[in-house]
């Protein structure tokens, strides 16, 4: 029954096109950021004398105001960027997917402290939130991580306590309740494999916001830092009306990359919230 489930997700989803399409530009540009040793033609931090070079045979993507490859460093700010949203993504899925499972199960005391912290945390504006506490703990790579993994989280603990208070009603789960079925094999071997879906619709749209919040921060100084490459912090040297004009090579290449991967990211989201919605017509 599972494998046909499966199947037919898949089904439903390579009914997308747009989606399809997406996670092969997805597929390839992972690859490409993890083949980055191999594919870039120059150490992403090396200095030449050909500064701010327009796109030639030697720098086809041209090179930066001190004379790095562009193309060399896109490969690298790609690969940080895709590690940071997934990183952060799966610190917070894992926090809320725990706190909600606990919260939705036992109810009670646990479920008020624990909603009420995630209320909390939610009644802050997001972007106001990560900003105090980039500049609490300071920019980084792993700072910004850990922050975008801890403010993420509220929105599946929330998502997963409303399928778990409706699953523990199910007689499969009050079955278990009263076969004497430890606690945590119904949380985790029975009522967990059926909040899989809207979890992982969930991440997608996480994963992608990631990837926004870490080029915000990173053009405003405040997440990864030189000379390690990121899409933000190469967007950070456009800041001046010489570069966006005269200069498009510095920052287009950065700008249409970040906007690629966030699109394809939301269809692929969007396709497997309808692949997996058992309302979908086949």
């Amino acid at each position: 029954m599972k494998n046909s489930t499966f199947r037919m997700v898949i089904k439903r989803f390579y009914k997308h096109k747009l989606a399809v399409a997406s996670l092969y530009f997805l597929v390839i540009i992972t690859l490409l950021a993890l083949l980055a040793p191999i594919i870039s033609p120059y150490d992403p931090n090396q200095v030449s004398t050909s500064f701010s070079k327009p796109p030639s045979l030697k720098h086809f993507m041209g090179t930066d105001q001190i004379g790095r490859d562009m193309f060399s460093r896109l490969l690298y700010a790609v690969r940080i960027s895709l590690f940071v949203g997934l990183a952060a993504t799966v610190i917070s899925t894992i926090i809320g997917v725990t706190l909600g499972l606990i919260a939705g199960y036992f109810g009670g005391v646990i479920d008020i402290i624990i909603m009420r912290i995630t209320d909390t945390i939610m009644s802050f504006p997001y972007i106001l939130l990560v900003l105090v506490a980039a500049s609490i703990f300071g920019p980084g790579l792993w700072n910004i991580i850990l922050i975008l993994g801890f403010v993420d989280w509220p929105g599946a603990a929330r998502l997963v306590r409303g399928s778990v208070l409706s699953l523990r009603e199910t007689n499969f789960v009050k079955g278990n309740v009263v076969a004497g079925m430890p606690n945590r094999y119904i949380l985790f071997s029975e009522i967990l494999p059926n909040t899989i879906g809207p979890v992982l619709v969930y991440a997608t749209s996480v994963f992608a916001i990631s990837i926004l919040d870490e080029a915000a921060l990173s053009f405003l100084g405040m997440g990864v830092q030189p000379p390690t490459a990121s899409l933000g912090n190469i967007l950070n040297g456009a800041e001046s009306i010489t570069i966006l004009t005269d200069k498009p090579w510095l920052w287009v290449p950065a700008g249409v990359l970040i906007v690629l991967l966030v699109v394809s990211i939301n269809f692929v989201g969007d396709a497997l919230r309808d692949a997996i919605d058992p309302s979908a017509k086949e």
